[in-house]
């Protein structure tokens, strides 16, 4: 039997390193839209909580994610290594735990990396539920969760 040549379709693939606004409006919009029509209802909402300086009120460092379906997801949390220490760490991650709850989120997920914080969040209650290996040698991706 020969082989089916492939359809024509009126569209290209493209691969690219950047994003831009067009293609994450997109692509957001696009499974927002879909999530809402199964669930019947959006409450997706991005959340940070910052510290700034006092006096130039420059952001120093903090955390953001976002709410949604009932989830609080922390997607990236930076400190400068000179505010390490000071309990700052501690005091954004409960005000953004905190800020997830009166949002009526249920539980919390993060990703961090093996380097990083994995033991910040498990002293904050945090638990691991998986590991992924990743570069270089010896580091991984830990995924955790929390119960809010």
């Amino acid at each position: 039997m020969p082989a089916h040549p492939p359809i024509q379709l009126p569209y290209t693939i493209c691969i690219s390193a950047t994003i831009d606004a067009e293609v994450e409006q997109t692509i957001l919009e696009g499974l927002n839209a879909y999530n809402d029509v199964i669930t019947g209802y959006s409450d997706r909402q991005v959340l940070s909580v910052v510290v700034r300086d006092r006096d130039s009120q420059r952001v120093l460092g903090g955390a953001m994610g976002r709410t949604s379906l009932g989830l609080l997801f922390l997607d990236l949390f930076y400190l400068p290594a000179a505010l390490r220490g000071l309990g700052l760490g501690s005091q954004i991650l409960a005000q953004f735990e905190e800020e997830g709850r009166r949002r009526g989120c249920a539980s919390a997920v993060l990703y961090t990396i093996s380097f990083q914080a994995p033991e910040f969040y498990e002293r904050r209650g945090w638990r691991r539920f998986g590991d992924i290996a990743c570069s270089p040698e010896g580091t991984s991706r830990v995924f955790m969760s929390k119960t809010l």
